[in-house]
């Protein structure tokens, strides 16, 4: 009996020792998808006129997008993108085709903290970012290496 304790501690420390960081790169948008279609005009003016009518909202000082419609509209004209494995994900402007937004390269990667969650956040131009999120730890690899050719950026998350 012993010996069946011994041979599963020995399995399971060896588990985690199995346990390792993960290397990630950001993704190559010419093979993400867009996940949900963009909103129309007619459900951007219902929203709009709904969200910005809530004098909650007002009284809160949550009406900054309210001032005028075009603001409103930049800001919630987006669809969900994501990485051909679906690992990375993120909201692209509608203004942008499909055709533009696959022929964007990375432009940076940085990791930042939200409470208990880390997000790997990889930068492209046109003010879009794709972010992993997770509660293990990441951290770009060579991190000047990565800002002065965003090409090379990796990263290590647990």
């Amino acid at each position: 009996m012993n010996h069946r304790r011994v041979l599963l501690a020995v399995f399971f420390s060896t588990l985690s020792l199995t346990a390792s960081a993960a290397t990630l790169v950001c993704p190559d948008l010419s093979a993400a998808t867009q996940v949900n279609a963009c909103p129309t005009e007619e459900e951007l003016k219902f929203t709009y006129n709904g969200f910005c009518s809530d004098t909650a909202k007002a009284y809160a000082n949550q009406t900054d997008s309210c001032i005028r419609y075009e603001d409103y509209r930049a800001m919630k004209n987006v669809a969900m993108w994501e990485s051909k494995d679906g690992v990375f994900s993120g909201y692209v402007s509608c203004a942008l085709s499909a055709a533009q937004v696959k022929a964007l390269k990375p432009s940076g990667m940085t990791v930042a903290t939200q409470g208990k969650l880390n997000k790997l956040v990889c930068a492209y131009p046109e003010d879009i970012n794709l972010t992993y999120r997770t509660k293990g730890a990441c951290a770009v690899d060579n991190a000047k290496a990565c800002a002065s050719d965003p090409a090379t950026c990796k990263a290590s998350c647990e």
